[in-house]
């Protein structure tokens, strides 16, 4: 086993890394960005040592930079965790040729499946199944026209460099593959360096279904059964459980024993993941094998019982596998969640930001809280938003599932948008109860899983405004305790009246105003769109204990200025309190302006100062947080200015294009 080992990531995976270092007793090297100056992973680790600027291609991706360091500090091996240069051949074998151990396959393993069209010619001639589709030199749009027509559409194009998602685009119809094909490649140059595609045949109702492989120096290659990935938004995983549900034992055998065959057909390595996309016949065919640790790793080590990244270190180290095919086994059942900072409601939108308040439901052997961030971290546009990953486990799925929903209802997080609602809908949903889920599952109940904000109701209504009297009478208290005349009214924060009782009326810009009563000895009455309600609180640090006539709930509450977030179980939601003695600030006039819709860097601008254009029309690409999107015109129009060039970084918000409307649609 090594003594030292620098790990050239970031966040959680960084985390996780270095937790099962401690147990084996090896130390960790972290390396940090100008932006993770303070992350979580560099406060954990032995030590930590800057990398570079906030761009990742600047710092975390250089990797002649991450091998002199791990030289400099003594370490043995380097750990590369997943995203970033996890699945780099050039740098596996770079590590190697500097004397470390790159912790993880061969840099021939990483090469043979790196390129997937080549990959599927090899898995082809293994005796793997593979989904019909075209994955030849021959990249002209001619090609892939004719290819698509003899496969039958829908079919999707993939990056045939990369994975995650980018470089991916399902077309439905021939008129449509030209701009697919142009997007897919852009997205894939940028991501991987490579913009080559492949064409594949899109399987209706598909479910995502992959296997985690394990092999050794000496010749083993064991499976740890399947997961099902089928919950996605963007291409990208966003649920994960182990054992896929409802599938007989006949496929687990076959799917185990083909990933099996997949791994030997290339002398894999250390750990990987064989993803196989699955019909409702249980037919199934290789899509992809990703040559590293996969974010949801997780959920079989919660039903097999192993820690995975000690079998890394181990594999590394040139020992045998910890355990032979016989002695795997699985043991009830685990599902993973994935908690980012993005706007479901704005097709998932990344967001960024400070988290100004954070609590994570309490570890146990039926919980796991994976996770790299703090509350006060900001979360960056230079890396992906994910913040961390709740993982259950119990004896069955329907228990299991049950520990998720109390999970994601202790969960707390303000500061930032995030999909921690969406979460809970998922988790809810009766589809996904019944564990019948396929690829498109979102799609097909966005409506239920993303429904439109419905304005606070009365619990977070009344705890926003008891959340504030109560500050409010703190204040006030503090300050009677500090003048000469503690008993003068002028001091009380009760809405006093002369010969009248005290009340006052407390609004927000989201919602109504709520008449407020004050009833003596701490209580209040309420009233609110649903009625009068007799209310009593008291504050226990961020936690609001308070009761609506005699019935008690909690909130966590979080004061931001003049907002206040309230998180009363899954549902959060932020209301402005309009305080008639504050001044009014002056807001511009930004209509006929396209704002950025979240932070990200301009990679390229379609329009010209003056152009006409037409309703839909493309006027811009932005990226963000590894993902591209593209800001449109509202109406047809007129571009008067463009204020920012390619390669410039923006906030949300800011004005991109100055755009004047045409004819009816002007002001609309």
């Amino acid at each position: 086993m090594f003594e030292k080992i620098l790990i050239a990531n970031r966040g959680e995976i960084a985390c996780r890394i270095i937790r099962s270092c401690r147990r084996f007793g090896v130390r960790t090297v972290a390396v940090y960005s100008e932006a993770d100056q303070y992350a979580l992973h560099g406060q954990m680790a032995d030590e930590a040592h800057p990398i570079g600027p906030a761009p990742a291609a600047e710092s975390y991706l250089v990797g002649d930079r991450l091998i002199a360091l791990a030289q400099r500090t003594g370490a043995q091996a380097i750990h590369p965790g997943y995203g970033f240069l996890s699945e780099n051949a050039a740098f596996a074998q770079a590590v190697v040729e500097a004397g470390l151990v790159f912790v993880g396959p061969p840099a021939e393993a990483i090469r043979a499946m790196g390129d997937k069209s080549a990959a599927k010619t090899r898995m082809r001639a293994a005796g793997v199944p593979v989904v019909p589709g075209y994955e030849g030199e021959d990249q002209s749009l001619e090609r892939f026209l004719a290819e698509a027509e003899r496969t039958g559409y829908p079919v999707l194009l993939k990056a045939s460099a990369g994975g995650g998602g980018k470089g991916m685009r399902r077309v439905d119809r021939a008129e449509d593959l030209e701009a697919a094909l142009t997007g897919a490649r852009r997205e894939s140059q940028k991501a991987f360096g490579d913009q080559r595609m492949l064409l594949e045949k899109y399987i209706l109702g598909p479910r995502h279904i992959e296997v985690q492989v394990f092999a050794d120096s000496h010749g083993q290659v064991v499976h740890l059964f399947e997961r099902d990935c089928s919950v996605q938004r963007r291409h990208q995983k966003v649920v994960e459980e182990a054992p896929a549900p409802g599938i007989s034992q006949a496929m687990r055998t076959r799917l185990g024993t083909a990933a099996v065959e997949a791994a030997r057909a290339i002398d894999y390595v250390g750990a990987g993941t064989v993803e196989f996309i699955a019909d409702a016949d249980e037919n199934f065919y290789f899509m992809e094998m990703n040559t590293r640790l996969q974010v949801e790793h997780p959920v079989t080590e919660m039903v097999t019982g192993q820690d995975l990244v000690a079998w890394q270190l181990q594999v590394a180290s040139g020992e045998p596998l910890p355990h032979s095919q016989d002695e795997l086994e699985i043991k009830g059942h685990a599902i993973e969640v994935r908690l980012y900072a993005e706007d479901p409601g704005r097709d998932f939108l990344p967001a960024s930001g400070w988290i100004e308040h954070l609590e994570w439901p309490e570890a146990s052997p039926y919980l796991r809280v994976e996770t790299g961030v703090q509350a006060r971290d900001r979360i960056s546009v230079h890396y992906d938003p994910m913040l961390a990953k709740l993982v259950v486990w119990d004896a069955s799925r329907a228990l299991a599932l049950r520990r998720l929903r109390r999970a994601l209802d202790q969960t707390r997080i303000a500061g930032l948008c995030t999909n921690l609602a969406f979460l809970y809908a998922v988790a809810n949903h009766p589809e996904f109860a019944a564990g019948s889920v396929t690829t498109d599952f979102i799609a097909r109940n966005r409506d239920d899983l993303i429904p439109e904000q419905r304005p606070a109701d009365d619990p977070v209504l009344a705890a926003a405004v008891l959340h504030l009297l109560l500050e409010r009478a703190q204040v006030a208290k503090e300050r009677a305790a500090q003048s000469c005349d503690p008993r003068s009214p002028w001091t009380l924060a009760e809405g006093w009246r002369l010969n009248d009782q005290a009340s006052e009326r407390v609004a927000f810009e989201e919602g109504p105003e709520v008449e407020v009563a004050y009833l003596g000895g701490g209580c209040y009455q309420l009233a609110l769109p649903g009625g009068r309600y007799e209310a009593r609180a008291r504050l226990e640090d961020h936690e609001l204990v308070f009761s609506l006539d005699g019935a008690r709930q909690r909130a966590t509450v979080v004061a931001q200025a003049q907002q206040r977030t309230v998180m009363l179980q899954h549902r959060v939601h932020t209301l402005t309190h309009i305080d008639p003695l504050a001044s009014v600030a002056h807001v511009d006039d930004t209509a006929g302006s396209l704002t950025s819709p979240m932070p990200g860097r301009i990679i390229e601008v379609l329009v010209e100062v003056g152009a006409a254009v037409t309703r839909g029309q493309p006027l811009l690409i932005l990226e963000a947080m590894k993902m591209e999107h593209t800001v449109s015109a509202p109406a047809d129009g007129v571009v008067e200015a463009l204020h920012f060039p390619v390669g410039a970084l923006v906030e949300e918000g800011v004005v991109l294009v100055a755009f004047a409307a045409s004819g009816s649609e002007k002001g609309a």
